[in-house]
């Protein structure tokens, strides 16, 4: 009884707030395909061939992201698709516009409406661990699994879930590549001599976001071995305009330092990189900047000449909608000893997906965007080589 007035409920509430596919509906992916998109009650997406010979074949899953659509999660949605339709199942997707309720609504309606595996997206680490726990009191044979979604319970201790697999992008790799470029190729005189590199930090925490505190990690083992100094840390001043208050904060920081004080700038995010990138062009500052986090405006100012944007660390985005559709059919499949960590190389429900650096000289030339980076980015972006996988997946998807 209870199901079913969780459903009927669900109902209800897409016919009062058009659920989550308004916003997403017909959105156009990044290489100019167009994603299906549909509400949680009519599960009308594209169905995957009936005669698939999968343990997954006629499952229903859905690619559940609490932010609005962009290029990656577009690349993102792609893959996760093409993955789940191989494998025979039927994909959906829905963007929820940045709203944590939306979110939470999206996922209850795709859970009472008779989903068999929900890939969530960016769920909040205040809410995540007691909503899905609850969740999955009522949907006990529901399959989850989430991406930058960290669970902690209400006295801010990290948990886990039974069944549910987390993954997340190398955060602590992120810091440690960007900082590895500025000592060794803008500054290995510098290095070689003993000599700290000067940074200026654009960052925010702790606890303010869990890949920024991950992060945070990577940078402090640079800082702990004296290869950079940290001149000054400074953020957004107002985080509902991030980009444009990084600018003033940029500026009015800038100013306080004479030439040469400053050898670079590493940034935890490319929203904030961008308003930093404002502020060095508009005052030019020969000052070199690096960032995590890529998108096609990011290429663009990199590829400007003369540009002082000189790298981002990124993971592959197609990937990652591959990665976490994988994972999902091994967790329906109950080949939970399949699933393994592409860092550590065993199993476990706790996985982080492997970095790169894309470096100005490699986009310099133009026409470069994150739909066809790989064609530059280096061996290491294509390797496939950490993808889960077992027989039946093997057969199906090629590998």
């Amino acid at each position: 009884m209870k199901k079913v007035l969780a459903f009927l409920m669900a109902v209800a509430m897409v016919f009062g707030t058009a659920a989550c596919a308004s916003p997403a509906g017909n959105e156009t992916a990044g290489n100019g395909t167009t994603n299906t998109t549909t509400t949680p009650e009519t599960g009308e997406g594209d169905a995957a061939p009936a005669d698939v010979d999968s343990p997954v074949a006629g499952k229903k899953v859905a690619y559940i992201m609490q932010m609005a659509p962009s290029d990656i999660f577009q690349m993102w949605s792609e893959y996760a698709k093409k993955t789940a339709e191989g494998l025979g199942m039927q994909y959906d997707v829905f963007f929820c516009d940045g709203s944590d309720t939306k979110w939470q609504d999206t996922v209850s309606q795709c859970a009472a409406s008779g989903y068999d595996g929900l890939l969530l997206s960016h769920g909040g680490q205040n809410y995540a661990y007691t909503f899905l726990t609850d969740l999955l009191k009522d949907y006990p044979e529901l399959k989850i699994v989430t991406f930058d979604t960290p669970f902690k319970d209400s006295n801010g201790e990290v948990q886990t879930i039974d069944g549910v697999t987390q993954f997340f992008q190398q955060d602590a790799q992120f810091a440690e590549l960007l900082l590895d470029y500025v000592c060794n190729e803008l500054y290995p005189d510098k290095v070689a001599a003993g000599e700290p590199v000067n940074i200026l930090k654009v960052w925010v925490g702790p606890n303010f976001n869990s890949p920024f505190d991950r992060r945070q990690v990577g940078y402090e083992k640079y800082e702990n071995d004296g290869l950079i100094k940290t001149v000054e840390t400074i953020g957004p001043s107002d985080y509902n305009n991030a980009e444009a208050s990084m600018t003033d904060v940029t500026t009015s920081t800038l100013a306080k330092y004479d030439e040469g004080e400053i050898d670079a700038i590493w940034c935890c995010y490319d929203l904030y990189a961008s308003g930093v990138y404002t502020a060095l062009t508009q005052g030019n500052y020969d000052i070199p900047m690096v960032t995590v986090d890529i998108c096609n405006a990011d290429i663009d100012k990199m590829a400007q000449e003369g540009s002082p944007w000189k790298a981002c660390a990124t993971t592959n985005w197609y990937y990652n909608g591959e990665f976490g559709m994988r994972v999902l059919a091994l967790e329906m499949a109950d080949e939970y000893d399949k699933i393994i960590d592409p860092m550590t190389g065993e199993a476990s429900n706790w996985l982080e997906l492997p970095t790169n650096v894309v470096t100005q000289d490699m986009v310099a030339g133009g026409g470069i965007n994150v739909t066809n980076l790989d064609t530059v980015a280096g061996e290491n972006y294509s390797d496939r080589s950490y993808m889960p996988t077992t027989d039946w997946m093997a057969e199906l998807l090629g590998d």
